[in-house]
């Protein structure tokens, strides 16, 4: 397997759905000496956040709290990718991004998971989301319609040309 910026990290999943955990696991095999700790609910995912130092957080939305999670995530300095199916729209995507997420990835594209990890972790933030139009631009045209960028154009132009800069994390 070739080297991946992955290696030797330790990530958080947490997911209401066992089988997305089972399947996460599965892209993450074989990553060498890669932790993945995993959690159901929202309470376990918040004792780990403060348990654990993490390289990278990796949410769902629905079921646990995605957002809640997302907010102390960030707060305590990790990296966070919503990984979501039922909340996919363009204001899930809109919120994940203002509240300091560094990707919003569709449960359909679980498949290429590692390598939007790997971006998440070698890219500046906004050349993360840059990135991830790139790939994804098509997708979100599809699934939210054409025209789903309107009603905030200048924010959607920043963060697909890769010039959004996040603000300040404030601490609650």
């Amino acid at each position: 397997m070739r080297h991946s910026i992955l290696e030797e990290k330790r990530l958080l999943a947490v997911d209401d759905e066992p089988d997305v955990l089972e399947t996460l696991e599965e892209q993450l095999e074989g990553i060498k000496g890669l932790v993945l700790d995993k959690a159901t609910d929202y309470e376990t995912g918040y004792h780990l956040l403060r348990s654990w130092s993490y390289d990278l957080v990796i949410l769902d939305i629905m079921g646990v709290r995605g957002f809640d999670l997302l907010s102390a995530a960030v707060a305590l300095g990790f990296p966070a990718v919503m990984l979501t199916a039922h909340m996919l729209s363009p204001s899930a995507l809109a919120k994940s991004i203002e509240m300091g997420a560094r990707a919003f990835i569709p449960k359909e594209h679980m498949g290429d998971i590692v390598a939007f990890l790997e971006d998440v972790l070698s890219l500046d933030h906004h050349m993360v989301w840059k990135r991830l139009f790139e790939r994804l631009g098509g997708f979100f045209n599809e699934k939210f319609g054409p025209d789903w960028m309107k009603g905030k154009k200048t924010f959607w132009e920043e963060v697909v040309s890769g010039r959004y800069k996040p603000g300040p994390v404030i601490l609650k």
